[in-house]
């Protein structure tokens, strides 16, 4: 059987307000071909099927006119929410979707049962379970009761965490001996390598998760939520897909792949390389280079490619900072867009409200950074910094999940 492991997906993302779209839809048009030709059986994506919980009508129609193309071809869909996603929302279409054998878990079931998708081969034997775990939020993990402080809260979401993947587990023992199950999961692992485009997640991702944790019941773990592929050290095969598209400047020497398993040959995924449909390029130096790297630039992509342009010069010269405006407005070549610029000068020793205003836009900022520059202006002691900080990771992952799409 051939498993086809991605996740991810971001519908409807922005980059510096450069709609992606034209990007996803290149991706699945790549990926309906492949499933097609290589036979994929079963198609897995771990999660962030969307960038905002409530997305835009553009974004929703995208995500069902790729399920349209997906559903044409002989392979079993199985999508999970993430932190990114609304359970409700997708949740909604549930039975009309199993109705066309497709299968999309939002949030956590009160039955965990019902996270099990059990897969048949031409004989009609199941021949394989997908445990399909949504990202877990903290309703479902419980990590409140009987907590009196920060680190007892980080260790009662771990322990929430691997209880939920034991009992799982547990029920495939039982439900379904001797078959070979494969988890889903959208989370924070331990001793992973991270871009800027991930939202932190469960205490600012401080409730890492250990890989070790999941057992040794499952035969492969196909994760989400990190968004720079990579296998996570463990015992069984635990594997991050990756984004499918960069999705922030920080990924733009990512190799992005897609995983798939042939159980034939056994439970190490082989990695499958994408196009690349856009180019993401960061320039940086003074005025002179910046305008010779600009002029050396040649189309490649059917997309156009995106720059981030960084002035970096020795002193403070507001004349070089008019400099480097007209340059930007004034750059017209085919095939590139500039969707972000900063100036930065090494000698010159501002605070930290004054560097904000000068290199960096509000929209760069993530809510964090700007929270911890107020709180350095308290005085608190360290436990009660750790409880305040923790305490607005949870209002911010409340307010992340009721946020309205961009019209």
């Amino acid at each position: 059987m051939k498993i086809l492991h991605t996740a991810d997906w971001h519908i409807g993302k922005k980059l510096h307000k450069h709609e992606l779209n034209e990007d996803f839809d290149l991706f699945i048009n790549w990926l309906v071909d492949y499933i097609r030709s290589e036979k994929i059986e079963v198609l897995l994506i771990s999660g962030d099927i969307f960038d905002l919980a409530n997305p835009s009508s553009e974004a929703r129609k995208q995500y069902y006119q790729a399920l349209v193309k997906l559903q044409q071809l002989e392979c079993k869909i199985i999508a999970t929410g993430g932190n990114h996603d609304s359970p409700a929302m997708l949740d909604a279409p549930k039975d009309l979707l199993r109705a066309l054998d497709m299968n999309v878990i939002g949030g956590l079931p009160v039955d965990l049962e019902e996270t099990l998708v059990p897969i048949y081969n031409n004989k009609k034997e199941v021949e394989l379970v997908v445990a399909a775990i949504p990202y877990l939020r903290d309703a479902d993990l419980r990590s409140g009761a009987g907590v009196t402080n920060y680190e007892d809260r980080i260790e009662a979401i771990r322990e929430g965490i691997k209880d939920i993947f034991h009992t799982v587990a547990e029920i495939c023992k039982t439900s379904y001996p001797d078959i070979p199950v494969i988890t889903m999961g959208h989370l924070y692992t331990a001793g992973i390598e991270s871009s800027e485009s991930e939202r932190d997640i469960q205490i600012g991702n401080l409730a890492a998760f250990k890989a070790s944790e999941f057992g040794d019941h499952f035969s492969y773990v196909a994760l989400g939520h990190i968004h720079k592929p990579q296998k996570v050290n463990a015992a069984i095969p635990v594997y991050y897909s990756g984004s499918p598209i960069p999705l922030s400047f920080s990924e733009r020497k990512d190799d992005k792949r897609v995983l798939v398993l042939d159980t034939q040959k056994g439970w190490e995924p082989e990695s499958i390389p994408l196009p690349v449909f856009r180019k993401l390029i960061r320039i940086s130096g003074t005025i002179s280079k910046i305008q010779q790297k600009l002029n050396d630039l040649v189309a490649t992509n059917d997309l156009h490619s995106l720059i981030e342009i960084d002035l970096i010069e020795d002193q403070y010269d507001a004349q070089k900072i008019y400099a480097l405006d007209q340059l930007v407005n004034n750059f017209e070549k085919p095939g590139f867009v500039i969707v972000k610029q900063r100036a930065q000068f090494k000698n010159q020793t501002k605070g930290t409200s004054e560097l904000y205003s000068e290199t960096q836009q509000l929209e760069d900022l993530k809510p964090k950074d700007v929270f911890l520059e107020l709180i350095e202006n308290h005085e608190y002691d360290q436990e009660a910094k750790k409880e305040i900080l923790s305490a607005f990771d949870e209002i911010l992952e409340e307010v992340q999940q009721s946020e309205k799409p961009v019209q």
